[in-house]
């Protein structure tokens, strides 16, 4: 059923079904396709490749906070040196596309420059059907990159596309994305936790 399919009448109660719908979203993302995610970052760390991420709206500051998270958060306390960039933070380049060329192809452009077969790219996208996302991805698939997605809504075209699909069975943007970010923040924290020395991970704040 969709949420909201109704209206509240006060902030608490719609808060309480909100917290309700986040719960069965979290739950409904395949934990197979969580373990095979996990997998394929490690693999991409390990071999120094480089790991690209996109996004439109809210789904583009998921993808720069990837980075931090992925940088930042993952290199400390491990041996890991993440290359990971968001291909969202790039406004110049964006602008420059978009203007001159297509903002369908804002994302694709970029990749044609800067990756190479065995990187990565995970794109986030609640629809699953934004065409710039699409291009990167199809793009990615093309050229020997491996590559996930975060869905949300029926999937759309990239959860077709991509080897990993973390879907999120929901159809509110504000909960799927909070989801996405939940993702994000579960696949750099357990990386980190697993490369780290045992003894430190009590000691350290995730």
């Amino acid at each position: 059923m969709t949420f909201p399919a109704k209206q509240y009448s006060s902030i608490a109660a719609y808060f309480e079904t909100y917290a309700e719908q986040i719960a069965q979203a979290l739950a409904s993302v395949p934990k197979s396709a969580l373990a095979a995610a996990d997998i394929l970052l490690g693999d991409a760390m390990d071999a120094d490749a480089h790991v690209y991420a996109c996004g439109n709206g809210g789904s583009a500051a998921i993808s720069n906070h990837l980075v931090c998270d992925h940088v930042k958060g993952i290199q400390t306390d491990t041996a890991l040196k993440p290359r990971v960039h968001s291909l969202s933070a790039t406004i110049e380049m964006i602008t420059a596309i978009a203007n001159d060329l297509d903002y369908a192809e804002v994302f694709a452009y970029q990749l044609k420059s800067y990756a190479r077969p065995g990187d990565v790219l995970i794109t986030i996208s609640s629809s699953g059907d934004s065409e710039n996302v699409v291009r990167a991805m199809q793009w990615a698939k093309d050229n020997g990159l491996r590559t996930i997605a975060m869905t949300g809504f029926t999937g759309g075209r990239t959860a077709k596309l991509a080897e990993v699909n973390l879907h999120v069975a929901a159809d509110n943007y504000g909960i799927v994305e909070d989801v996405h970010q939940s993702l994000m923040h579960v696949l750099a924290q357990f990386i980190r936790m697993r490369r780290m020395p045992r003894d430190l991970v009590a000691a350290r704040k995730f």
